[in-house]
C-alpha cells in the first residue's frame, strides 16, 4: 500500500463536470485527468463548478486518476 508521502500534488484547471461526482481536470504542463474530490471537500460542501483552480493528488502508479484535495 502506499503511503502519503508518495503522492504527487499539482495544480490544474477544471474543464469540464462529470456526472456521478468526477471532474476532468487540466493540469499545468497541459495534461488531462479524471478526478473525484476528497471526503473533507465533500464533508464540507465545498462546491466545484468549471473554471476553477484545484489542487490534485496523483498516485505515481496510476497518472490518469486523481483526487482533489484543495480548491483555490
Amino acid at each position: 500500500m502506499a503511503k502519503n508521502d508518495d503522492k504527487i500534488e499539482v495544480e490544474g484547471k477544471v474543464l469540464e463536470v462529470i456526472p456521478g461526482g468526477k471532474y476532468k481536470v487540466e493540469l499545468q504542463n497541459k495534461f488531462t485527468v479524471i478526478a473525484h474530490v476528497s471526503g473533507k471537500i465533500r464533508m464540507n460542501m465545498i462546491r466545484i463548478l468549471a473554471g476553477d483552480t484545484v489542487v490534485v493528488e496523483l498516485s505515481p502508479y496510476d497518472l490518469t486518476q486523481g483526487r482533489i484535495i484543495y480548491r483555490k
